[in-house]
């Protein structure tokens, strides 16, 4: 789709309909008799700025009244010949649609009947499965570290989910959630009215603290057409505004070792000292008119856990001694280490002077397996800053801006001796949001919400500089100063995957607008939305080189390191890229009041595939039939057969596939309300939805040659010390960081690839729910279930093939397109191809309790019992992740965020005001809220770690060979048992499943007591303890999956002990 065409439907409207972090209330007006009563005002005032709405009813006593903000509101209805109907007590929270009926009785208009009553909590309105987190609990629950993202949880059907290489140092810190099956980066963030999603991974960007919002509500499963971008769920948030009356509070919460429990698997407490400080204030500046929000959050932590374990070389491997290393004591099994290696010893002249330079930095240890435990320090710094305004114009058109901003630092910290402690991602993040929302009602049954958004993320990776391969003796060029990777299984790791030096920034823009019409029995919306985002980075991943061992050679990874065999070796440029993107997506939906009691909501989303574009030019495709007939491009001219480039014949421009613009998403629904009155509903819907690929997804097609120029070399003869030894041409580096369409194309370049014509996720869903209030109690329960098509996975593309002679030192050799083509396949190593054949789906049962605050107390309680399956997951555009590309169903198993059981309860009750002013003194002002998460575990995968079937594809399983995976009683010593594994024969592939072996599951209880005491009128002062895993229950993280690592079946981190945490807060 050409610019010219999104412009012009710009032209004619804005963005998707984010007034979804609003609210509505609708109802019927009626006699004593029962009998519709016509043309009575419905008019309602939001009691905290004065904000008036009115309608009128229709032929049958209907009113809406939509688009309203969040807050306490009174109703009136008034009619000549009755009295008038008055109703307090109304809280509207975000997005929820409360049915308010009025009943009138005959008299003056100057009477009035007065109702202080609570609006209903069942939805009457909307088909999709919500929970609203109200202010209360953002407030009052026990959040660790003042996360607000932990309280999504709650909500039911929420899990974290593996993040991959999503949610990593290219982004500020977040947690990464799936919801009811669905993708970890697939959910909708909306805060104010404007998107809130970072476009360079999907996830959310930062949420301001608990004391700036007013309240988020999480909604799943065919939710109506207005929705749209991701396909999840969507998480509306809302912040605070001011009002007539100034409000506002200072605090401080306090943390210090001294009062928190000891890490399973530390020797000592940590030294942790955490400090949250800040303080926030609203009120009026023209009274009715116009007022203001400002808010700020400071956070100190300083911190030195000593958890970190990791296994180095002892003074006896350093002289050639591993016999205890590879003893059953220290392996779980007895290794015999092949030759040079007699009796697992060999003499120390035979060792690599390279690995010898590099353990100059590595401290020894005593331990006779090699354990060395420590701590890497974690002295954090963050700031968040917000800002609102709110202006009525009059009391049909209303206006608010809002500035948010957030700034973190973590850097590292190193001593210049112990290189461990420099493994660490040193971050300097920041994230800003900028939002303008206007309202305007052109009548009582036209309404319409312009937003406009704009977001910028600064994402840098800081590093301290310790040494490069150069310096160490390493006969490679260091294209970036004094940083290096390497990766020994079962032992040290330093530099690998994203600690390198680099930056990560994006910045989004919004326009949005959409149309409330009420016409009738109908309720008709629509409206467009359009975000265009732009992403630069800069990727030292593979600049200097990843030296990794696995033990592929000599038995041990350690073996490999220490005589120098490099068992794999990846170099590349350094990658700068610019990526930009347009997302569009057109609604109409309509609400058709059928009866009273029964509506049916149908609508339709035209959300057309807009590949992103990569300004640099730097995309490519491959395509197999290009290589076997030799065709070359004609803008690159040395290119290898089978790639071409934007410029030439049948190049989809600048992006690495086309777009497709016939996506059209259906959705239908039906509410049915038995008794007409609001407090009981039926609801079922169907619908489907597609999900918009973040930018960072394809950028790894930037690390192709000739650009990133990525080589990998399987076993290079020269080892760690010359690992471009046997390489055509010798050491292709620096030349190849020179790029030019001229320059040569390097042997066995690493590739990724996506066919030019790909489908987008297809995700269908569906639901059935009911819902039932009793008294202040609403009961729920709902099944949900989905479907996912072309969900996006990626095979190899070519393989290596298995034969006589076959060994990791040949294995690009023995690649598919080397046998087809020596001369034009020697270009090639691995080719990851995407792939948008998978699919999944999920099923799952919720039932919830929630009581409002009321005498009291107030419960959110909800069960989830589900289970999710799916094809091999792929969040980034990587490698293959199909371990046997012809054979898609060796991969399918259970999703990485299935979790069969989730419960989650949690509870705020205070102590009653008393009469008698001793026992108020000893008894009043106690508040006491809980936090209860328990979740069954996830799943996770068993590897060899090696390449047993010799294709060149890692993630390779192993072969179950007991029925039960797990020692009888597990301990974190012993839970995975060894001996129900066995590696596979050399060239074949195990047939057993990723994801089926279960995780341990988590208890964790949250406790807050707080005492409030009054100072004067509006004034008072409140004291908190928080505790954190109140029992202290150990919640093991997932055990070592290689099996060819030292600690394999082995726990050796564990979630956060007991910790407490104290506050002083002055609210007035």
């Amino acid at each position: 789709m050409s610019f010219r065409l999104l412009a012009g439907l710009l032209a004619c409207a804005a963005v998707w309909g984010q007034a979804v972090s609003t609210s509505q209330i609708s109802g019927t007006v009626e006699d004593a008799t029962g009998a519709a009563v016509e043309a009575a005002e419905v008019k309602v005032t939001q009691t905290d700025t004065g904000l008036v709405r009115s309608v009128s009813t229709g032929v049958d006593g209907s009113y809406i009244l939509p688009n309203l903000p969040v807050g306490p509101y009174h109703l009136q209805v008034t009619k000549a010949g009755f009295n008038a109907y008055v109703q307090t007590g109304i809280v509207l929270q975000v997005n929820t649609n409360p049915v308010i009926n009025a009943t009138l009785k005959v008299g003056s208009v100057t009477e009035q009947v007065v109702v202080d009553a609570s609006v209903a909590m069942v939805e009457t309105h909307s088909n999709g499965v919500g929970q609203v987190i109200d202010q209360q609990r953002v407030v009052d629950l026990p959040l660790n570290g003042r996360q607000a993202t932990e309280l999504i949880f709650l909500s039911g059907a929420a899990t974290t989910a593996p993040a991959g290489d999503l949610n990593t140092n290219k982004n500020y810190p977040t947690v990464t959630i799936s919801v009811a099956g669905g993708l970890p980066n697939g959910m909708t963030y909306v805060m104010d009215g404007g998107t809130h999603n970072d476009p360079f991974n999907n996830l959310n960007l930062p949420i301001p603290f608990p004391d700036a919002l007013q309240e988020f509500k999480v909604e799943t499963s065919a939710v109506p057409a207005r929705y749209g971008q991701h396909a999840s769920a969507a998480v509306n948030a809302v912040t605070k505004s001011g009002s007539n009356q100034f409000h506002g509070s200072v605090f401080e919460f306090v943390r210090n070792y001294q009062f928190n429990a000891r890490n399973f698997f530390a020797p000592a407490r940590d030294s942790l000292k955490r400090n949250q400080f800040g303080g926030v204030a609203g009120g009026r500046i023209i009274p009715n008119k116009l007022f203001f929000f400002a808010g700020y959050q400071g956070t100190i932590v300083r911190s030195n856990p000593p958890t970190t374990i990791t296994f180095v070389p002892n003074q006896a491997m350093r002289s050639g001694d591993f016999t205890t290393f590879t003893s059953a004591a220290c392996q779980g099994r007895q290794v015999n280490l092949s030759a040079p290696f007699v009796n697992n010893q060999v003499s120390p002249a035979l060792f690599n002077q390279q690995a010898l330079n590099f353990l100059k930095y590595v401290p020894t240890t005593s331990d006779p397996c090699g354990r060395a435990q420590y701590g890497i320090l974690n002295n954090n710094r963050e700031h968040q800053i917000i800002g609102k305004i709110d202006y009525q114009f009059a009391q049909n058109h209303t206006f608010y801006g809002r500035y948010f901003i957030g700034n973190y630092k973590n850097p590292v910290e190193w001593d210049g001796q112990n290189v461990l402690l420099a493994n660490k991602t040193g971050v300097a993040n920041q994230a800003q949001s900028v939002v303008l929302g206007d309202n305007y009602v052109f009548s009582p049954n036209t309404i319409s919400a312009l937003h406009v958004t704009v977001n910028r993320t600064r994402n840098n990776r800081v590093l301290v500089p310790y040494f490069s391969p150069t310096d160490l003796g390493v006969q490679v060029f260091s294209l970036a100063p004094k940083f290096m990777g390497i990766s020994v299984t079962g032992g040290l790791t330093l530099g690998a995957g994203g600690t390198n030096p680099g930056y990560f920034n994006s910045l989004s823009y919004q326009v949005a607008y959409d149309m409330d019409l009420i016409r009738g029995a109908h309720q008709i919306s629509f409206g467009v939305n359009w975000i265009y985002s732009i992403m630069n980075t800069l990727n030292n991943r593979p600049t200097n080189g990843q030296f990794t061992f696995n033990g592929q050679t000599y038995g041990l990874g350690y073996a490999d390191f220490m005589l120098g065999a490099l068992d794999s070796f990846v170099q590349g440029n350094p990658v700068y890229d610019n990526d930009k993107s347009n997302y569009i997506g057109l609604y109409v939906q309509d609400s058709w009041k059928l009866s009273r009691k029964l509506s049916f909501n149908y609508g339709v989303r035209w959300e057309p595939f807009l590949p992103e574009h990569n300004s640099n030019g730097f995309v490519e495709n491959f395509d197999v039939g290009r290589f076997l007939a030799g065709q070359r491009s004609g803008v690159y001219k040395n290119a290898p057969a089978g790639l071409i480039f934007p410029g030439d014949p049948g190049y989809p421009g600048q992006s690495n596939v086309f777009g497709r613009t016939a996506q059209f998403a259906p959705r239908v629904g039906l509410v049915w309300d038995p008794n007409g009155d609001g407090r009981m509903t039926i609801r079922a819907s169907y619908g489907v939805f597609f999900d918009t690929p973040q930018l960072f997804f394809f950028t790894r097609v930037a690390n192709n040659p000739p650009w990133g120029a990525q080589i990998s070399l399987t076993s290079p003869k020269g080892g760690l010390t010359n690992p471009y030894a046997d390489y055509p041409g010798g050491n292709p580096f620096p030349a190849l960081n020179a790029v030019s369409k001229d320059m040569a194309f390097p042997a066995a370049g690493v590739y990724v690839n996506a066919p030019v014509h790909m489908h987008p996720g297809n995700l269908q869903q569906w639901n059935l729910s009911i819902q039932r209030q009793v008294g202040e109690w609403l009961l729920s329960g709902s099944y949900l279930g989905n479907k996912t098509t072309h969900l996006w996975t990626s095979a190899e593309l070519d393989p290596a093939v298995y034969g006589p002679g076959a060994t990791t030192g040949n294995t690009n050799q023995r690649r598919v397109l080397y046998r087809l083509n020596p001369a034009q396949g020697q270009f090639y190593s691995t080719i990851g191809q995407l792939d948008d054949g998978g699919n999944g789906g999920y099923e799952g049962l919720l039932l919830s309790a929630q009581r409002r605050l009321s005498r009291n107390f107030s419960v959110l309680s909800n069960w989830t019992w589900s289970h999710c399956i799916s094809d091999a997951e792929t969040t980034e555009l990587t490698g293959p992740s199909y371990v046997d590309p012809a054979n898609r169903a060796l991969d399918r198993s259970n999703c990485s965020s299935d979790r069969r059981h989730i419960v989650n309860f949690s509870v705020v009750a205070r102590t009653p005001r008393f009469s008698n002013h001793a026992a108020q003194l000893l008894a009043g002002g106690w508040q006491l809220s809980n936090i209860l998460r328990w979740q069954t575990g996830n799943f996770a995968t068993v590897t060899t770690g090696v390449d047993n079937a010799l294709t060149g594809i890692g993630n390779q399983r192993p072969l179950q060979v007991l029925p039960d995976v797990l020692w009888p009683n597990a301990t974190v010593d012993h839970y995975l048992n060894r001996n129900a594994f066995a590696s596979p024969s050399t060239g074949t592939l195990s047939t057993m499943a990723p994801l089926l072996i279960p995780n341990p599951g988590t208890l964790q209880i949250d406790m807050s007591l707080q005492r409030v005491f009054r100072i004067r009128e509006g004034q008072t002062l409140q004291f908190r303890g928080e505790v954190f895993n109140l029992p202290n229950h150990l919640n093991p993280n997932a055990p070592t999956l290689g099996l060819n690592s030292t600690t394999f079946g082995t726990i050796t981190t564990a979630g956060d002990p007991r910790i407490m945490q104290f506050a002083l807060k002055y609210l007035f």
